[in-house]
């Protein structure tokens, strides 16, 4: 499986951005896939995840759904994240990652636990 992300760039704050994770090699139905964002000099934190069967989603926390939503296209065998009302701190390298289902809901995998990660794409949030 092998994953590339797409749709960073640099956006002003208020703004919004749809981020893509297109995966190939392998159908996404039998995966996890979570995104992460690293904000500069901090560690990896889960943002959202979603089951690649059957699209259940997941949030690291409930203030989240506000602004970001997840979603998965298994034609085109992609997962988006949409971000919206985009602030300085959202700032910094967006990724996805996959690991194959497990009975355990996927955004309660650690970091370690995903085998398939994307390059990542960088955002950046600035007036």
């Amino acid at each position: 499986l092998q994953l590339v992300e797409s749709g960073g760039g640099w956006v002003q704050p208020g703004g919004s951005l749809t981020l893509t994770c297109t995966a190939s090699g392998e159908t996404l139905e039998s995966y996890g896939i979570e995104w992460f964002h690293q904000a500069p000099g901090m560690e990896r934190k889960g943002i959202s995840c979603i089951s690649g069967n059957d699209g259940t989603t997941y949030f690291g926390e409930d203030s989240m759904k506000a602004r970001f939503s997840i979603s998965r296209d298994i034609a085109k065998n992609t997962v988006t994240l949409r971000v919206e009302d985009l602030k300085p701190e959202d700032t910094g390298i967006y990724y996805c990652a996959a690991d194959p289902l497990r009975s355990v809901p996927c955004f309660y995998w650690g970091v370690s636990e995903f085998d398939y990660w994307g390059q990542g794409t960088q955002v950046t949030v600035s007036s």
